[in-house]
């Protein structure tokens, strides 16, 4: 398969027609315009520091739908307990940085270059991308961010300070789509840890199936709770 290259009018390829591994196009820009295109035709934006900005659709996909997640008997004790307080949007800028900054320290390289955090905040000051976050004594101790249309969220990347920080803050994101009647959570691409939580694989042509029927729905835009 061919690997497209963008040009400034808002447009992709099907994605069908991405690589094996999931690469349709290369180029093109972050506007928050082209961004929504990509989310709602199931694509995303991945690349690395000194790469064009690359798009992929990848077969299989992972998605978590919200009243399949899997909590442990640890985790539950914790959210009875309440030992994390959890919050939506309110530390946006300090969670999408330190997803970045997690990856960094792990020497795993990160995706989420200045470009990226640029887009998304200003994504979220538009409505369309979320933060949930987990607090412990009054400090930040992990959480997760992603991009919400229709009846889908897609998430982008989550991080922990504090032993199942992320884990309670995926939890609660699950309980409160659930109350808003969501779909699923885009999870992207394969993940133990996700898997382990109750995250499982579709088919591409699933995926879409479901994202075009999702995308008919009204979006949750503005601040959550």
């Amino acid at each position: 398969m061919p690997i497209f290259r963008l040009s400034e009018k808002i447009s992709f390829p099907p994605p069908r027609f991405a690589e094996p591994e999931g690469l349709l196009a290369v180029g093109g820009d972050l506007s928050q315009k082209r961004l929504l295109l990509a989310y709602r035709m199931g694509i995303f934006p991945w690349y690395s520091q000194g790469d064009p900005i690359l798009w992929w659709s990848p077969d299989p996909r992972m998605v978590l739908y919200p009243d399949e997640i899997i909590l442990s008997s640890r985790l539950k004790r914790l959210m009875k307990q309440e030992v994390f307080e959890i919050t939506f949007d309110r530390a946006f800028d300090r969670v999408i940085h330190g997803c970045a900054q997690a990856r960094v320290k792990e020497n795993q390289g990160t995706w989420i270059l200045d470009s990226m955090i640029d887009a998304y905040c200003r994504l979220h000051e538009s409505g369309y991308a979320h933060s949930v976050e987990s607090w412990h004594e009054g400090k930040l101790a992990g959480g997760l961010y992603g991009v919400s249309m229709g009846g889908c969220f897609f998430g982008e990347s989550m991080f922990t300070e504090h032993a199942n920080a992320s884990k309670i803050a995926l939890a609660a994101l699950c309980d409160f789509l659930k109350r808003e009647s969501f779909d699923f959570i885009d999870c992207q691409v394969a993940s133990g840890h996700l898997q382990r939580m109750g995250a499982r694989e579709i088919s591409r042509e699933q995926f879409l199936k479901e994202l075009e029927k999702s995308m008919r729905r009204a979006t949750l835009k503005g601040k959550w709770i």
